[in-house]
């Protein structure tokens, strides 16, 4: 497999300067910067990696835009009457327009597939295949994103130019990290990708890098993003949580936080154990029968109770609103409902076709 995609990128890149594909060095820095932010906002928030990038590509001019310069907004979005956050006056449709403005490009991400989740005009796309780049575009351009009439041609294009859609499918763990087909052009450096962080804990603290640990998914490597937790107490789902490292007493946590070691079970969906055999999130307060978010994502190797925990949401309720068993294991790109029952059972390793 890795073959086959290296020689389709050797195309690639062999027919880029005689117009079958029309990339720009601040296209390609633009891409090998943003890819792994965009890959991991579409694992939290569903919103495609392709999509992502084609509309930031787009939306500040590879990076090079005087909006983005000048207020890291990547995707144009304009302040609408609840944003709370810094503005930057900017002329487009008319003058000294209203946008937001953020202080790193990954608030920018992190902001651009809140606002498409948020938004009642935009749910319709969730329900398409995230690997349904043309669907996605067209439903941006109909649900009223932009203006341009040429904007869903502009965002495929731009998929199709710079083979967007595999960090898409390497997001869902469709396609491995390594037979990613990297954009290069002579004399364009190297670039180090933007860091990827999660800090959407409610309050203290935040949910810093992540790394790529290996883990094994019917019998293939997937490099999977790992979230690296701050220490100490934080909150996830408004709810009170430690990440405790593999061999500590659970009775020590449950001493440390004044809480009995029963409860901490019970608050963990967890049965009677001593010591811990891998590093883990534990709730020191009942976890919630709603997640805080409309639906989780499946990673590579994810569990069921993974989910559970990453989003602060009690298993049993995580269990009845997807139509699922305990023993039933995901298929990853699978979305996982935390707010509502699922339209329908999603798919599981047992019974996938």
């Amino acid at each position: 497999m890795k073959g086959k995609h290296s020689i389709i990128g050797l195309v690639f890149l062999l027919f880029a300067g005689k117009g079958l594909a029309q990339i720009s060095a601040n296209g390609v820095i633009y891409v090998n910067t943003y890819k792994q932010l965009a890959i991991a906002e579409e694992q939290k928030s569903g919103v495609p990696a392709a999509i992502t990038l084609a509309q930031g590509l787009h939306e500040s001019e590879a990076g090079t835009s005087e909006l983005v310069k000048r207020s890291n907004n990547h995707f144009g979005i304009k302040c609408k009457e609840d944003w709370k956050g810094d503005v930057v006056y900017h002329d487009d449709d008319s003058r000294g327009e209203c946008f937001r403005s953020y202080p790193t490009a990954e608030e920018s991400y992190r902001d651009h597939s809140e606002f498409l989740r948020r938004s009642n005009r935009y749910a319709f796309l969730f329900d398409l295949d995230p690997s349904d780049y043309e669907g996605w575009a067209y439903g941006l351009k109909k649900a009223g994103y932009a203006t341009n009439i040429k904007y869903s041609q502009i965002l495929i294009k731009l998929v199709k130019d710079y083979n967007l859609n595999q960090y898409t499918l390497i997001a869902m763990g469709k396609l491995s990290p390594s037979d990613e087909v990297a954009l290069s052009m002579p004399g364009v450096p190297a670039v180090t990708p933007a860091p990827v962080t999660d800090n959407r804990t409610e309050s203290g603290g935040s949910r810093p890098d992540r790394t790529n640990p290996v883990a094994a998914t019917n019998g293939t490597n997937i490099v999977q993003p790992e979230v690296a937790y701050p220490e100490g107490e934080f909150t996830i789902n408004r709810t009170k949580v430690v990440y405790a490292q593999a061999g500590i007493s659970l009775l020590a946590i449950a001493n440390q936080y004044n809480v009995s070691l029963g409860r901490l079970l019970e608050f963990n969906d967890m049965d009677q154990e001593d010591v811990l055999v891998k590093a883990q999130l534990i709730f020191l307060q009942r976890k919630r029968r709603t997640g805080s978010i409309e639906f989780h994502v499946v990673r590579a190797g994810e569990s069921l109770y993974d989910i559970s925990q990453s989003e602060g949401i009690r298993l049993q309720d995580l269990l009845e609103l997807n139509q699922l068993g305990a023993n039933d294991q995901p298929v990853a790109g699978e979305r996982i409902y935390l707010q509502r029952s699922a339209p329908g059972r999603p798919a599981t390793v047992k019974n996938q076709k």
